[in-house]
């Protein structure tokens, strides 16, 4: 819906955006001088666990995650609050609280926000980052031959929606809480990193990586499909390999589909062909909508192992779980 009336906006035209809003990408990104660009985002949303610190913690690392994204590194926050009059002051001090514990994780300062009543809590930050302009990792770039690699499991939507019913196993819950509030940091800094560990444009690095987004809302294939579009490529994802939380398969086998997983299915399904071997609790769970998702890398094929073992070394869960492939129909091609 938000596409559809963005598109009916005038476009303003500012030589120094370098990434806008009608790039589909994950931050925008704006260029103050040769040397530095601004990276900025935002996000919030209404609780999707119980304990408020966790949420908390939750919206701030998928707030972060926007400018791990784009290469870039956070550097300031603003906190978004929507809090009911009535309620106990002590659950927003946890939610704030909270997310400050992954604000400070992420060495980003959190200098001021802003604050309303509303029925329903909602809270996230707007986010400001820095990066070296010739340094920006997009969701345009990957190349035929390109391998993908990701870095979180699938299943916070499912897994979620088990939790408004109050039917998620305590493991589930542990397991989804602990993907939410890992930050994406680690796997960004190896993406930017050299051999020596030093900060280097990406056509520099220990590894060409071509094209970089986070998947979040839309699912793996929504975002697959904008990086696809982006880059004039197709793609073809190997589902034996796509990892999934623990819990998430029994939720989908269980019938806790969130409304978002519809909704990205009725959007994106279009542009996927499955084998027939493929498993439907797979097709399904590559709709469900993450929050503070994993980043779907496009890297090319002579680097893909190495910049595996390095994540992986780094204690992020990466795994290559497809390839780029030339443009061609369909879009998207899903074997078993």
């Amino acid at each position: 819906m938000l596409d559809t009336v963005l598109g009916k906006l005038a476009r303003q035209h500012d030589p120094n955006v370098l990434v806008g809003f009608d790039h589909a990408d994950d931050a925008g990104v704006y260029l103050l001088t040769p040397e530095m660009a601004l990276v900025q985002t935002v996000d919030f949303f209404t609780p999707i666990v119980d304990d408020a610190f966790t949420f908390g913690q939750i919206a701030a690392t998928n707030a972060l995650s926007d400018v791990y994204a784009m290469g870039g590194k956070p550097r300031t926050a603003l906190a978004l609050v929507c809090f009911p009059e009535k309620a106990d002051i002590e659950i927003l001090e946890r939610i704030l609280a909270g997310g400050l514990s992954k604000m400070i994780e992420a060495g980003c300062t959190v200098v001021g926000g802003h604050s309303i009543r509303d029925e329903e809590t909602k809270f996230g930050y707007a986010i400001t980052g820095l990066i070296h302009p010739q340094r920006v990792l997009a969701n345009q770039g990957a190349q035929p031959g390109d391998r993908l690699i990701f870095t979180k499991s699938l299943g916070t939507g499912v897994i979620s929606t088990a939790i408004k019913k109050g039917l998620a196993k305590q493991e589930w819950i542990d397991a989804a809480v602990k993907s939410m509030t890992t930050l994406n940091k680690a796997a960004a800094e190896v993406i930017s990193a050299t051999r020596t560990g030093e900060a280097a444009a990406p056509q520099d690095a220990g590894w060409s990586v071509h094209a970089l987004t986070d998947v979040t809302g839309f699912g793996l294939i929504g975002h697959a499909r904008e990086m696809a579009l982006a880059s004039n490529v197709s793609m073809i994802f190997h589902s034996n390999k796509i990892p999934a939380i623990d819990g998430a398969l029994d939720c989908i086998h269980a019938g806790y589909i969130p409304g978002g997983l519809n909704a990205n299915r009725d959007f994106a399904e279009c542009v996927v062909t499955y084998e027939e071997s493929v498993p439907a609790d797979i097709r399904t769970l590559l709709f469900d909508p993450q929050t503070a998702g994993g980043l779907l890398i496009s890297v090319s094929a002579e680097d893909a192992e190495r910049l595996t073992k390095t994540l992986q070394d780094a204690g992020v869960a990466a795994v290559e779980i497809g390839e780029v492939l030339p443009v061609t129909k369909p879009m998207i091609r899903i074997t078993h």
